[in-house]
């Protein structure tokens, strides 16, 4: 007696061997146009306003005035500098998720220098301090984590995580001793009057305008375009990718895991803490446990979905501010609360962290099968 016929799937999932970059962009695309669809029917349904005013009002919130085109840029700096310091490390395949941590300790470590050094020392001098202090500061955060497992193979996930809730206690005791009022439970804003350790918001005015984060845009790109030749093209970078491919294999190559592992969050860690340094002193002037804002959380996100290509984090982090700054306007300018933008910022990432599985897999249906498989 034949058997019964077995019943194929009307669709499977097959992983794809490459994609080409054209159509990877056109995935991309189409996710985001998909998010924003989903987002404008969510807000309509709620303030039953028209969508395209609520875009446009999400354009405004981001680059409708210079004033918030510069603050724009200033939070993609920040971000980009984030996805740029964690990036070594998770192309190692060392999960750092400490960067919240090591950028606050980097911050504590500028606040202090501002506070005790910004009357008494020439600006140059006070600066070059500010910027070793910091980098010392989480390079030092990032290398703890980094040598327990480097000797001890520890869960570098949960290390460097608890890390993080350690920084933001140090922050809130540092927050205690230095605060402006007592009883206050902050610092204020570290010289105010004299502006001592305040990167300048007004180079350049003829090009920039009188407003600008210029200062911190050129620093940052600089960085980007150093970190994509550390990565490509030296040798640091290469036993960075074959440690991050396989250590058996780097060992059998004689390459010093050990001393990649170390030498590579130190210097995450340093950029962490750099990255603590531009929020002090080029942003808010002062430190808070909120100081860091999630932002090294979401750099992971960018450094992933760029695939570790600095250019590559300029875009995505731009966009995931733009997008950000935008839901906060529209939050406002529709009453809604501030939990609104979140939820807004959310499904847009979640949109595009879902157009990964289509550029990673396809889907073969059934009339398709055959054409497939030959």
């Amino acid at each position: 007696m034949a058997a019964p016929k077995q019943k194929e799937p009307f669709v499977r999932i097959v992983k794809r061997d490459s994609i080409s970059l054209g159509k990877s962009v056109a995935i991309r695309i189409a996710a985001i146009l998909l998010s924003l669809a989903f987002c404008a029917v969510l807000i309509y349904s709620i303030t039953h306003s028209n969508p395209v005013q609520v875009y446009r009002s999400m354009m405004d919130g981001a680059i409708g005035t210079g004033r918030r085109t510069w603050n724009t840029l200033r939070d993609t700096m920040i971000l980009l500098v984030t996805a740029l310091a964690i990036t070594p490390a998770f192309k190692m395949r060392f999960w750092n998720i400490g960067a919240e941590g090591q950028i606050l300790v980097g911050g504590i470590a500028t606040a202090a220098v501002m506070r005790y050094c910004g009357n008494s020392m020439p600006t140059l001098l006070l600066f070059a301090l500010m910027i070793l202090v910091s980098l010392a500061a989480g390079l030092i955060w990032g290398l703890i984590p980094a040598i327990f497992k480097a000797r001890w193979n520890t869960n570098e996930t949960l290390f460097t995580l608890m890390m993080n809730y350690i920084a933001i206690q140090l922050t809130s005791f540092f927050s205690i001793a230095w605060e402006a009022k007592k009883g206050s439970g902050n610092i204020g804003t570290i010289n105010q009057k004299t502006q001592a350790g305040w990167i300048s918001t007004s180079f350049l005015p003829d090009i920039f305008g009188n407003f600008n984060y210029s200062i911190n845009v050129f620093i940052v790109l600089t960085l980007t375009v150093l970190m994509f030749i550390y990565l490509q093209y030296t040798k640091h970078g290469y036993e960075i990718a074959v440690v991050g491919q396989s250590e058996n294999t780097a060992r059998y190559a004689g390459i010093n895991v050990k001393k990649v592992i170390l030498r590579t969050m130190a210097l995450s860690g340093a950029i962490c803490g750099f990255a603590g340094f531009l929020l002090v002193s080029g942003s808010s002037h002062t430190i808070s446990t909120s100081t860091a804002g999630g932002r090294g959380f979401t750099a992971i996100i960018v450094s992933w979905l760029a695939k570790f290509n600095p250019f590559v984090m300029i875009l995505i982090s731009f966009f995931l501010v733009f997008m950000g700054n935008g839901a906060t306007q529209i939050a406002s300018e529709f009453q809604l609360n501030e939990s609104a933008s979140e939820v807004i910022t959310g499904i847009i990432l979640f949109f595009i962290l879902g157009s990964e599985f289509f550029t990673n897999y396809r889907l073969i249906f059934g009339k398709h099968r055959k054409e497939a498989n030959e």
